[in-house]
């Protein structure tokens, strides 16, 4: 009988972590102002370089940045409003 509590409260305990923390990741990408994680930051590297940032280009630095900040950003836009018609 003790055994049988025992796992039952621990399929609890389980299902109780698992949810909190599905609400955690959800509640991730509301929030720009939350810390990134690793894989988050190289994903951001990957979007910008596509968009044409180099980042070893230092004599056009400050226009190569803002160039490619604009794209980004109107990608992501475009993203928002396609997932919100959906």
């Amino acid at each position: 009988m003790k055994n049988v509590s025992r796992i039952g409260l621990g399929a609890l305990l389980a299902a109780v972590s698992i949810s909190s923390a599905f609400a955690q990741l959800q509640a991730q990408p509301n929030d720009p102002s939350a810390p990134k994680t690793r894989a988050q930051v190289k994903a951001d590297l990957v979007e910008w370089r596509a968009a044409g940032y180099d980042p070893l280009d230092w004599i056009d630095y400050p226009a190569n940045a803002q160039r490619a900040g604009r794209i980004v950003a109107a990608r992501r836009a475009q993203q928002a409003g396609e997932t919100v018609t959906q």
